[in-house]
């Protein structure tokens, strides 16, 4: 709650053109207390004034819950990035098949995508497939299904499938050296590249090239963390 209070209340001073929204995969990137990551955020994104709402471990209930308290309105942002549902996935697949589990997240990410939709009426949403994750690679069917789910929900005009999954892992998902750390589900700083590598063009055909100043405001932090 101390987060989701900070978050409203970076969401209230404005300035934001590029919403990202999503768990810990998102939140790592443009956050005070992965400064590495951070650094790599700006070289990617300073002067399109980009903001992160990303919040670790999050469910895709856990973000439509953040969303529809708050920390979307008022802010108007013309791109939304979401990367969403990777700890609706887990690491297991059910023991009677993944069926139930691909429609329920898919009915979750549909559900995201219509609040986005009512809160950012002018925003272009960027909804990016869900990220390889080979702590257990018997569940990256799943995530294929999920995403060819994902594909069929954009239209690619108000609502753009990015999938980028080819350049983080081989045709039967297994990562590629050096994108992911050693969790198997976290991006490296060359994982994060290929992500911006890719929305990068996005941003340029809907903002134009990147500013010499940036107005969002400045990164936020994990409240709990020690010092």
């Amino acid at each position: 709650m101390t987060a989701h209070t900070q978050l409203i209340e970076k969401a209230k001073k404005g300035g934001i053109d590029i919403y990202f929204e999503g768990d810990s995969i998102t939140r790592r990137w443009g956050a005070t207390d992965y400064p590495e990551l951070l650094a790599n955020w700006n070289r990617n994104f300073f002067g399109w004034n980009a903001a992160d709402f990303g919040w670790g471990a999050d469910t895709i209930q856990n973000i439509l819950w953040r969303l529809e308290n708050g920390e979307l309105d008022g802010v108007n942002p013309k791109i939304i990035v979401l990367l969403a549902g990777t700890n609706n996935v887990g690491n297991a697949v059910p023991a009677g098949g993944d069926e139930a589990k691909v429609a329920d997240i898919t009915r979750g990410l549909q559900a995201v995508l219509r609040i986005i939709e009512t809160k950012a009426p002018g925003a272009i949403i960027v909804a990016t497939g869900i990220f390889p994750r080979n702590d257990n690679m018997a569940v990256m069917p799943t995530i294929d299904k999920i995403n060819a789910n994902l594909s069929n929900l954009a239209d690619g005009k108000k609502i753009r499938y990015l999938n980028v999954n080819g350049k983080l892992a081989d045709q039967d998902g297994k990562l590629f050296d050096g994108v992911m750390n050693a969790d198997k589900l976290h991006p490296a700083i060359k994982g994060y590249q290929v992500w911006a590598d890719a929305l990068k063009p996005i941003f340029n055909e809907l903002l134009g090239p990147p500013q010499k100043q940036d107005h969002a405001p400045p990164p936020t932090g994990d409240p709990s963390a020690r010092k």
